[in-house]
């Protein structure tokens, strides 16, 4: 039996009748409450409850995008450029709430742009996903497990609570609907989702993403191993008023290693899954687990959104999530069963892993390769074993596609209630996993980090068009759509795109000065259509992508110039270790072995940067030579990629092999042995 379906036939069979209701009572209407679309404000991040980041506004249009201009930049902090700057603005009454990376909260008038008040929580800098605004407060959480709750017309603390029995309150989504909020934990042992009234912070109920022993899913998880389980939920939930349901993802395992699942036998729920759960209460109602027992960080952390959609000519109330798979997972949101049929599929196993036999496959596909590919974005970097998504793995790295930076990761997505479409940012990045990885497997030095833009139709899980782009857009480049068939992304350069959401055709960009990794969002004032977005930068996956504190603003007529374009990442991912001119070491890389303080390391290594220098600088026309010292016990190489300039070895311990570079350019190269050892030759 499919155990996804098990939920669902109890839910249906009146096991569940705690939470059910009749199917008339769910009748479905234009106007469901969680996917009112935004008009005059972007009251939250995610625009309304269905988290479909989708505006009813159409004054910005085709016609007159062209003329679309800043109207004001505010550096809120004053030129900061450090942290991991991840927050959405939201809008109500013509006033913008921003959070920033330094820990501060600003309230900025949406037409002139100056600041009408800022909170200081005082704890320091952190990555901040945005404030929820609600019953006249502005609500946040800060590192130290606390929320926060600010008057929303002064900025004044109305009230702070510290809740040290659930760690991990950081970082995270906040959502308000009807007297409360909900916070989710990020970046801790045992994951829990938090019910709290609006009021004062007193705790409604709680909801533990690693089930304990007794509950619903609690056997899916060895001994104890539940305690430190994670699945934390840190990202936006959404909101079915009408079925009074609530809709959280759960993010990855956390116990021992992401990457070991040895010791935790079992699906391991609620991680890697979707729960619907009673709004008031955190009744359980259902779930969908979309990678069971995990060990490959491939959890799908994507707000989920809620759309009305009609598949086979029938209406349905839909709930589509889904993320570092690249695939959809588009589910019936009254009781969780697929709407487009999703298949469990044998997958390969490793007894020692307690892999599980099968995982969840959409019909459709996915919305990226899900296998290592010779060419384009999803090509492999040489010498790796490589597999298809779920390929198991344990000592020996495995490379498979797409990795745990990609697919589309947490970015916030949208649906589109004019073209019916779910537009989504991607990562075109495959990752090698293994017991010896780190927390969540390795992105291969100098594989491409490209990206783009997929629309999907969710009514038949088929792409329609997709757009390539130079960077990744899967780590909180979120995307925009409005009723004129526009749509707005950011990229880590720090432009911003406004395309044809018909075709994905280009039509606008503005350099706002720094990476966004943020949604832009819009709104009206007196009539007059408003965009804003914050570029401030993050270091996933670019540890490189320029840093910032700008909020900006647009409408039609705007005349405030772009920023300078800053120094964009780099568009492979790359080594930091300091370059050494060749005429240093006399033109010659030792392989698997390290490199400090001018001096070649004295044992045999088979880590990321285990070249002798890695980062090597030689003028045009320059012989190089690659020697496997006499000292190694392994044969090794030098394959060089993607230009496929040479593939030199297997050398035995003690021969070399020389090679003139006559063109200047990048150049990476790796082991066969080891194929984690990774080199570049930077020819000027």
């Amino acid at each position: 039996m499919n155990r996804n379906l098990i939920t669902s036939m109890l839910f249906a069979s009146g096991v569940l009748a705690a939470s059910a209701m009749p199917l008339a009572a769910f009748a479905a209407s234009a106007a469901d409450s969680c996917c009112i679309a935004a008009t005059t404000d972007f009251p939250k991040v995610g625009g309304n409850l269905g988290n479909q980041n989708y505006s009813s506004l159409a004054k910005i249009n085709k016609a007159n995008i062209s003329q679309l201009g800043a109207i004001w930049v505010n550096s809120l902090e004053g030129g900061a450029k450090s942290g991991n700057a991840q927050s959405t603005a939201v809008a109500v009454n013509g006033v913008l709430f921003i959070e920033t990376a330094q820990g501060r909260i600003h309230a900025v008038d949406g037409v002139t742009g100056q600041v009408k008040w800022s909170y200081n929580p005082g704890r320091g800098g952190q990555t901040r996903r945005g404030v929820a605004v609600g019953d006249g407060k502005v609500y946040t959480s800060t590192t130290g497990n606390y929320v926060i709750a600010l008057d929303q017309e002064t900025g004044a603390k109305v009230w702070e609570r510290q809740y040290n029995q659930y760690p991990g309150i950081a970082k995270v989504g906040i959502v308000y609907y009807d007297h409360m909020i909900y916070v989710g934990t990020s970046d801790t042992d045992r994951g829990v989702g938090l019910a709290l009234q609006a009021s004062n912070g007193d705790e409604a109920w709680h909801f533990y993403g690693p089930a304990a022993p007794g509950t619903i899913g609690g056997d899916t998880w060895e001994g104890d191993t539940y305690l430190k389980g994670g699945a934390t939920p840190w990202i936006h939930p959404a909101i079915d008023p009408e079925l009074n349901t609530l809709y959280w993802t759960f993010g990855n395992v956390r116990a021992g290693s992401s990457q070991n699942g040895s010791t935790r036998g079992g699906d391991n729920l609620f991680a890697n899954s979707i729960v619907a759960m009673d709004a008031k209460t955190g009744v359980y109602k259902w779930h969908f687990q979309s990678v069971h027992h995990d060990h490959w960080d491939m959890d799908n952390v994507m707000a989920p959104v809620l759309a009305n959609i009609t598949v086979k000519g029938q209406p349905k109330k839909a709930v589509v999530y889904g993320s570092k798979t690249g695939m959809y997972y588009i589910l019936d949101r009254t009781n969780g069963t697929p709407l487009i049929g999703i298949d469990e599929k044998p997958v390969p196993v490793d007894p020692r892993q307690k892999s599980s036999p099968t995982q969840p496959f959409p019909r459709g596909g996915g919305f990226v390769p899900t296998c290592p590919t010779a060419e384009g974005p999803a090509r492999a970097v040489p010498n790796f074993k490589t597999g298809c998504i779920f390929a198991d793995h344990w000592d020996e790295p495995v490379l498979s596609f797409p990795g745990q930076g990609g697919g589309s990761d947490w970015n916030h997505q949208s649906f589109s209630q004019t073209t019916k479409l779910m537009y989504t940012g991607v990562g075109y990045i495959g990752s090698a996993h293994s017991l010896t990885e780190a927390s969540n497997g390795l992105r291969p030095l100098g594989t491409p980090m490209s990206g783009g833009v997929v629309a999907v139709d969710p009514s038949t899980n088929t792409v329609v068009w997709r757009k390539d782009l130079p960077w990744s857009v899967a780590h909180g480049n979120g995307i925009l759509t409005t009723a004129s068939n526009l749509m707005f992304i950011g990229q880590p350069d720090g432009n911003l795109l406004g395309m044809d959401a018909l075709n994905g055709r280009e039509l606008w960009r503005f350099q706002t000065g720094a990476s966004i990794n943020a949604s832009p969002i819009t709104y009206e004032v007196n009539g007059e259509q408003y965009m804003a977005v914050f570029a401030g930068g993050s270091g996933l996956p670019f540890s490189d992508a320029p840093r910032g504190d700008y909020l900006w603003a647009f409408k039609i007529g705007g005349k405030v110039a772009p920023l300078p374009a800053p120094i964009p990442p780099a568009l492979r991912r790359d080594i930091t270790a300091t370059a050494v001119e060749g005429s240093v070491v006399n033109n010659t890389v030792v392989l698997n072995r390290s490199y400090s303080g001018g001096a070649v390391g004295t044992v045999e290594q088979d880590t990321v940067n285990a070249m002798a220098p890695q980062h090597l600088r030689v003028p045009v026309g320059t012989t190089v030579t690659f020697l496997n010292p006499a000292t190694n016990a392994k044969n090794h190489c030098a394959t060089q990629f993607f230009e496929g300039l040479f593939n030199a070895g297997p050398l035995a311990p003690g021969q070399s092999f020389a090679y003139t570079f006559t063109k200047a350019g990048e150049y990476f190269y790796n082991d066969c042995t080891s194929p984690r050892a990774t080199g570049k030759v930077v020819v000027y």
